[in-house]
């Protein structure tokens, strides 16, 4: 149960740290996917009228529906300090809480206004907590996207929930990250069949879970981006397991063989349960990345999935990366991607957005990796993009999910291949 280390990693290389203008999407896109995924849960925005439109429009929300988010509006007399917020916001709570029975958990989530303003809803949550307990648990959080990153959000949500988590003695695994549920079933399948059977997810989805956390806890990132929440759980005693992310056939066998090293598994009873979704992946991204093969890219920073993508493309899909671009690298999370990736791409945390624009328009990339706020000026000066979010939104992880991570990189090209073969005629 080995993975493969490039004999020429990326750890030590030097870093390109950048420090200049960011361009970033906004830390409460977070709360689509985590309102899925948190069934029991209200995300509760303190902020302005400008919130509400940003995640009614990033969710698609039919007039009609009553999703678990909303946004308590700062209205001016808030912002001007004429008005006393905090007994606002507790009476949209209370008012909330007596329509919506169904809540078990509520997140108060700062944003730029609120933080502005310095509104401290730390102190509300824990008030509203004493005053709903037990049946409502209340925690806060900051989505602002003030010099954050839009996948901080799940991060700072996630690292909200470790300190309320009850201790327990139990040997146990955390897969830690939020994954769509087909996801996250077929990797509690695979784990169940290597015979680690106490499994716990973070977040769960629903409060009475029964999670709990402590001294004989391991846990593995599911996710590149949960930097805080890997802190928070340590705090409280747990073990982090190092391994790359479970994205492409290797990725997802090298995450698998950290853990089944953690618990013991033998390696003839590892191989006899992977082997045949093994297989399965390497086809699936073998037929999608024909397009791939020899093709360059170029990432720019955004959700911190960067470094694990680009060991894929290039290990798995044949590409050659120019430049790999991140808001962070936290080397405890993305070490063994570092491991793994062969010196070659400029690596770049951070963001001077103008510099690394120049420097993306001089090497002309086959594909760009980057947000909504640059693909289309970049498109238009005839550059192929991939938008970044669309890789937090799509399932991708684990062997199941393989073929269609390639793919995602392999349509703007057949896409633009295709358009050009339309102009001709």
């Amino acid at each position: 149960m080995s993975a493969p280390a490039s004999a020429t990693g990326c750890r030590d290389v030097p870093v390109l740290a950048e420090r200049g203008q960011h361009e970033v999407f906004c830390g409460l896109t977070g709360i689509i996917w985590l309102h899925r995924k948190i069934q029991d849960a209200f995300f509760l925005v303190v902020g302005s009228r400008t919130c509400a439109h940003l995640l009614q429009s990033a969710a698609g929300v039919m007039i009609f529906a009553e999703p678990r988010f909303g946004t308590a509006i700062l209205e001016e007399t808030d912002l001007a300090g004429l008005a006393d917020a905090q007994e606002e916001l507790e009476r949209e709570v209370d008012r909330l809480l007596s329509r919506r029975p169904d809540i078990r958990q509520l997140f108060l989530v700062g944003s730029c206004p609120s933080e502005v303003i310095k509104l401290d809803l730390s102190r509300a949550a824990e008030r509203l907590s004493a005053r709903h307990a037990p049946k409502v648990r209340v925690l806060n959080y900051s989505g602002s996207g003030i010099e954050t990153t839009f996948t901080e959000g799940e991060d700072a949500c996630l690292a909200a929930m470790v300190p309320a988590l009850p201790e327990t003695d139990r040997r146990q695994l955390i897969l830690v990250g939020a994954l769509p549920d087909v996801v996250e079933d077929q990797a509690l399948d695979l784990l169940s069949k290597l015979g680690i059977e106490d499994v716990a997810v973070l977040p769960a989805r629903h409060a009475d879970s029964g999670l709990a956390i402590g001294p004989n806890t391991v846990f593995a990132l599911t996710q590149p981006f949960l930097g805080g929440t890997l802190a928070a759980l340590e705090r409280r005693g747990a073990r982090h397991i190092p391994a790359p992310f479970p994205f492409g056939e290797e990725g997802t066998t090298a995450w698998l063989t950290a853990v089944a090293r953690e618990f013991g598994v033998d390696q003839a009873h590892f191989d006899a349960v992977t082997a045949a979704p093994r297989a399965r992946a390497a086809r699936a991204v073998a037929q999608a990345a024909e397009g791939l093969r020899d093709r360059s890219v170029f990432f720019f920073p955004d959700s911190q999935l960067e470094i694990p993508l680009a060991r894929f493309l290039t290990r798995e899909c044949g590409m050659r990366a120019i430049e790999v671009g991140a808001p962070y690298i936290h080397r405890a999370v993305v070490g063994p991607e570092l491991d793994l990736l062969d010196r070659g791409p400029q690596l770049a945390e951070g963001q001077d957005v103008e510099r690394q624009l120049d420097r993306c328009r001089d090497a002309r990339p086959d594909l760009t990796v980057c947000g909504l706020g640059l693909a289309n000026p970049l498109e238009a000066e005839g550059l192929a993009t991939k938008w970044a979010i669309e890789l937090v939104f799509t399932p991708v992880h684990f062997y199941e999910q393989a073929g269609d991570l390639a793919g995602l990189f392999s349509r703007p090209l057949r896409r633009r291949a295709a358009l050009r073969l339309e102009a001709a005629e």
